[in-house]
């Protein structure tokens, strides 16, 4: 027979890159004390990260999913792979945020010690089995994007944006709670494959609290992925953070948000998806509509970026509207896809930043293929990429979330999906006519560093890989998902 300490150690082995990545964030807290060089903590935290993915890689092998501490944790390649955009998502951040944060002389230890926190609430919500450690994981990674977000305290433009994502994410964990209580309320329990077993033994599949208690918790998976109406946040975070955590949050987040809406509405509301489809296939289509339409206006290329990754996350909901293993299947594909060329357009405008120069206007891009023709062609990359055209890794993130919500019967949201994908070609392509069609206003200086020119390099590549060879990705997170 197992004692409780035999089933307790079994579940901390299962939680073990969760507890590699928060021991290694309290461990860069406290070389800030001793240590000088940020480098030396940015490359702690990369090692760290690594350590942690090695943990994820010792799990892959788990045939069946596995749970612990009272089936409130689950480890299955479902969670696994949402692991590994995590750890790509911090990785390539702190790449990225080296020569940034020297620029902006905001060298600050503990910068690097909140990227992981936050990381380590994505990774509980990527393999939470119960609403309780969902809201536990989702307020460790607001709090930390929180800070991070208003990282520049001298900056008004960066405090702004803290308190907006912070009153906002306030309401948004408001919504989630009311909707947690209301589940608990009806079927007794917030364990997620138990409340999908409550609904059907006491009969509460028609009953109206339950669809009540849906919409609240979309609300609130809403506000984390910016679907329209819960955007409102995005553009204003996105332009007034720093450059680098803009990148983190406009993947790692939303990746978390799909991460949890997978796991809730399939495993917790499977037999509700007609429900769910009606408060979802509205708010695809708005959100298709409004990130690419008001896109159109920007000239600030971060805002531009950030009704981008609105526009994008209506994408990413075909995948769930389907209701099936494949669609899941899709959205995941789609946000690792998502990762690389998001992370690499971010990086770009970084190259952009130095002293009293943002680099973040349209403007500023005028002629930069006559002065630095290489990164000119990596921005070109990852706009076609966003766009999504052929041979880049974005047309296959888009081709099967649209394939599959086509196979489903939603041959309308397809169509609407690529009408608004055309239109969004606009303002990503606009980006690329600045930089090759314009004679440059002034000379542009790139700031960069080896881990920037690193961090770049993999995202291109994978980004030109993926769109070539598309299959490697797609049955990997196939083996994953469906085993």
């Amino acid at each position: 027979m197992e004692t409780a300490s035999t089933i307790t150690l079994a579940g901390f082995r299962l939680i073990i890159p969760e507890l590699t990545i928060i021991c290694v964030a309290l461990m860069l807290l406290l070389l800030d004390l001793i240590v000088k060089k940020k480098g030396v903590i940015a490359a702690v935290g990369i090692a760290g990260t690594f350590v942690a993915l090695y943990g994820t890689f010792k799990l892959y092998g788990i045939s069946e999913p596995v749970t612990a501490f009272s089936d409130m944790f689950v480890l299955d390649g479902y969670g696994n792979f949402f692991k590994v955009i995590f750890y790509l998502n911090v990785i390539l951040t702190i790449c990225i945020s080296l020569k940034y944060m020297t620029v902006e002389k905001a060298s600050f230890g503990e910068y690097y010690a909140l990227l992981l926190f936050a990381t380590a609430g994505m990774m509980f919500m990527a393999s939470a089995a119960d609403l309780i450690v969902i809201y536990l994981g989702l307020e460790l990674m607001a709090l930390s994007t929180y800070i991070l977000a208003g990282l520049m305290r001298k900056q008004l433009r960066s405090n702004e944006a803290a308190l907006k994502y912070f009153f906002l994410g306030a309401f948004s964990s408001a919504f989630l709670l009311y909707g947690i209580s209301l589940t608990y309320g009806l079927t007794g329990t917030t364990n997620l494959k138990e409340i999908a077993a409550s609904l059907i033994t006491l009969n509460l599949a028609e009953n109206p609290i339950v669809f009540l208690g849906l919409i609240f918790l979309v609300v609130s998976f809403g506000f984390k992925i910016a679907l329209v109406p819960f955007h409102m946040w995005a553009p204003d975070v996105y332009e007034g953070a720093p450059t680098s955590i803009t990148a983190f949050m406009s993947v790692g987040p939303k990746a978390a948000g799909f991460a949890v809406m997978g796991r809730v509405l399939f495993d917790a509301f499977g037999g509700q998806q007609v429900q769910w489809n009606s408060i979802l296939i509205p708010l695809a289509v708005i959100t298709m509509a409004a990130g690419s339409i008001i896109a159109l206006a920007q000239t600030n290329i971060k805002r531009m970026l950030a009704y981008s990754s609105i526009a994008h996350a209506g994408y990413m909901l075909l995948g769930i509207i389907a209701g099936t293993p494949g669609g899941l299947t899709s959205t995941v594909n789609y946000l690792m896809i998502y990762t690389f060329m998001n992370i690499g357009a971010f990086a770009i405008i970084i190259m952009l930043r130095r002293e009293g120069f943002q680099g973040e206007n349209l403007e500023d891009y005028m002629g930069l293929a006559k002065s630095h023709p290489l990164a000119s062609a990596l921005m070109l990359i990852f706009m076609f990429s966003l766009t999504g055209i052929p041979p880049t890794a974005g047309f296959v993130g888009k081709f099967y979330v649209f394939l599959e919500a086509i196979n489903s019967g939603y041959v309308y949201l397809a169509v609407i999906a690529v009408i608004f994908s055309a239109i969004s070609a606009f303002f990503y392509l606009r980006v690329v006519m600045y930089m090759y069609m314009k004679d440059p206003k002034q000379e542009v200086v790139l700031t960069t560093s080896y881990s920037m020119n690193f961090a770049l390099a993999v995202t291109a590549v994978m980004v030109l890989l993926i769109g070539v060879f598309p299959s490697f990705l797609l049955n990997l997170v196939r083996v994953s998902i469906l085993g």
